[in-house]
């Protein structure tokens, strides 16, 4: 019997996803979990053998809480379950310790195969992530490298403060903050400070 983990931040997505998996003989659903922090506390409580791990979640997204539930028991087989192939996100998936990447929009029968090969100790894939790990290998994805400074205006920009507002907090003018934030939006590909809070949100400096 494989003992189901299911981690989605949707709940119609998790219901679905019980209703589907729970209806195989082989498969017993031992949980579902609303984000990371739910997702750690559950792993730890029911002792699942596979997860399917969603990567976008608020409060503790799914490459941390990979990496927690991982380190505290590395027999738990996790297998990242979204709507995005980018190349960025199958990387930190794998490399936080993902043993599998699946698509949401795959059929049942591929996610039930991706739950049943995760037991057998294989690494399910979807083909367009395997596009996506194979062009990287070709063309390796660059991470933006933001200066100190330029982290800590970054971080500041945020908390949805004004020009003026950083300057004031950071100690610096607001002509060097503009400066800054050009040079940051330029390095991120970024064209508003939306889109750079956001980035911030999702790459902290320590990884």
């Amino acid at each position: 019997m494989i003992r189901l983990l299911i981690v989605d931040d949707h709940s119609v997505v998790r219901r679905g996803l019980e209703t589907l998996l729970g209806t195989f003989a082989d498969i017993e659903i031992v949980g579902t979990a609303a984000d990371g922090i739910e997702a750690v506390q559950l792993a730890a409580e029911r002792h699942p053998d596979i997860i399917l791990m969603d990567l976008s979640m608020p409060n503790l997204d799914g490459f941390e809480a990979t990496r927690q539930i991982l380190a505290a028991n590395p027999k738990i087989r996790i297998v990242a379950l979204t709507s995005f192939s980018e190349q960025r996100k199958v990387f930190d998936a794998i490399s936080s310790g993902a043993i599998g990447y699946l698509l949401k929009d795959s059929t049942p029968a591929e996610l039930v195969d991706g739950v049943r090969a995760a037991f057998a100790g294989e690494s399910p894939l979807d083909p367009k992530a395997a596009r996506v790990l194979i062009e990287g290998q070709r063309n390796p994805v660059v991470v933006p490298t933001l200066s100190p400074r330029e982290w800590e205006v970054a971080r500041v920009l945020s908390e949805g403060l004004t020009n003026k507002g950083i300057g004031k907090k950071l100690g610096i003018s607001e002509r060097t903050v503009k400066a800054h934030l050009t040079a940051i939006f330029s390095k991120l590909e970024v064209s508003d400070r939306t889109q750079a809070a956001i980035w911030v949100r999702d790459n902290p400096p320590n990884g």
